[in-house]
């Protein structure tokens, strides 16, 4: 599915008075489901060996975020643009494209985002020294969730 309609899509419930949206486009599919205080996608594609996680559990891990969201270090926080899995360098074995510490521009590559078989480059989107990385390379994301912290 594009990027761009799942984002639509995302839009469309946040605004919208529904609270659970899914489609399937053949083989892939897409839970999006409004809870009090966000938006939660979940975005599956063929079956694996394990069985479909229940939506319980897929809401869970983004309780989690919300409450780390108070606890973030000050400074600009770089946010998830998509739903997919974070990684810190562009190959296994690679150097990361940030570390701790380093100063980066607008526009230095900070990760990649892989959502649907594409590899998505997450650009800065401020200069400045990065203070935090808050995700694990190879963790599962959610759409606006903290990945940096610029100061």
């Amino acid at each position: 599915m594009d990027l761009r309609k799942l984002k639509k899509l995302i839009e469309l419930v946040e605004e919208s008075g529904i609270a659970e949206l899914e489609i399937t486009e053949g083989e892939e599919k897409v839970r999006i489901s409004k809870s009090s205080s966000s938006t939660q996608a979940y975005v599956g594609g063929p079956p694996a060996s394990q069985p479909p996680t229940p939506p319980s559990e897929v809401s869970a891990p983004l309780t989690p975020a919300i409450a780390a969201a108070d606890l973030l270090p000050e400074g600009h926080v770089v946010k998830s643009p998509m739903v997919g899995t974070f990684y810190r360098t562009s190959t296994p074995g690679a150097n990361p494209f940030v570390e701790v510490g380093q100063t980066v521009k607008v526009g230095d590559t900070l990760c990649i985002i892989e959502a649907m078989k594409l590899l998505n480059e997450i650009e800065s989107d401020k200069s400045g020294v990065i203070k935090a990385v808050l995700v694990e390379n190879g963790q599962p994301v959610e759409y606006g969730e903290p990945l940096f912290v610029i100061e």
